[in-house]
């Protein structure tokens, strides 16, 4: 993982917000997915903010678009938000 890269989270009643920091490579992405795995069935939404990502390497593009396509019809609903968002979601 990115040294730098930190996932920030907190609650809301059904949603979840996550805020990613720093640079985003291929561990960076196996890590949310890993939170993402964890949390598809406790919250109604989960809104992902990308505005404090640095450095999006096409690694961590590549492995989190792979597992994401796979995982996201289990999800309720799920929100990037940011200027990144795209970056690490388009194909």
């Amino acid at each position: 993982m990115a040294s730098n890269f930190q996932i920030l989270s907190f609650k809301t009643r059904d949603s979840l917000h996550l805020k990613l920091t720093g640079d985003f490579d291929g561990s960076s992405a196996y890590e949310l997915i890993n939170i993402l795995t964890k949390n598809n069935k406790g919250f109604q939404e989960i809104f992902i903010d990308t505005n404090d990502l640095n450095d999006i390497y096409p690694f961590g593009t590549e492995v989190f678009q792979k597992r994401f396509g796979v995982l996201k019809n289990q999800f309720h609903s799920i929100t990037f938000l940011g200027k990144n968002g795209f970056k690490i979601t388009a194909d």
